[in-house]
C-alpha cells in the first residue's frame, strides 16, 4: 500500500521561500511519477509539476518561473522549492504518485494521493 505525506507547510510573508517535501513509503519510490497539485475551498485541483521516474520535469505554464521540482530516490521523497510566493499561492498542497512513466496534469491520472499541506502566504 503506498502512503504519502507531505510536509513543510506553514504561514510566510509574501516574497518569501519555501521548500515542500513528499515522502513515498510502501513501495519502490523510484518507479513512480510524482507531482503536486494545490487546492483553495473555492477551486478545483491545480496542477503544478510532475516530474517522471526518469527525472523529467513538466510544469504548469503560470508557475514554472517560481516553483521547482525535485526528487531524491535513495530517500523517497519528492520536494516543491516555492520562491517569490504570494497571497495567490495561499492553497493546500498535496503529492500524488502513479504507476505509468509519463508525467501528466490530470488529477485522475494519479492513483495515490497524500492528505495535503496547507500554506498561507500573508502580506
Amino acid at each position: 500500500q503506498v502512503q504519502l505525506v507531505e510536509s513543510g507547510g506553514g504561514t510566510v510573508q509574501a516574497g518569501a521561500s519555501l521548500k515542500l517535501s513528499c515522502k513515498l513509503s510502501g513501495r519502490s519510490f523510484s518507479t513512480y511519477t510524482m507531482a503536486w497539485f494545490r487546492q483553495t475551498p473555492d477551486t478545483k485541483r491545480e496542477f503544478i509539476a510532475a516530474i517522471a521516474d526518469t527525472a523529467t520535469t513538466h510544469y504548469s505554464d503560470s508557475l514554472k518561473d517560481r516553483f521547482a521540482i525535485s526528487r531524491d530516490n535513495p530517500e523517497s521523497t519528492m520536494y516543491l522549492q516555492m520562491n517569490s510566493l504570494n497571497t495567490e499561492d495561499t492553497a493546500t498542497y498535496y503529492c500524488a504518485a502513479k504507476r505509468d512513466g509519463w508525467t501528466s496534469s490530470a488529477p485522475d491520472d494519479y492513483n495515490y494521493w497524500g492528505r495535503g499541506t496547507h500554506v498561507t502566504v500573508s502580506t
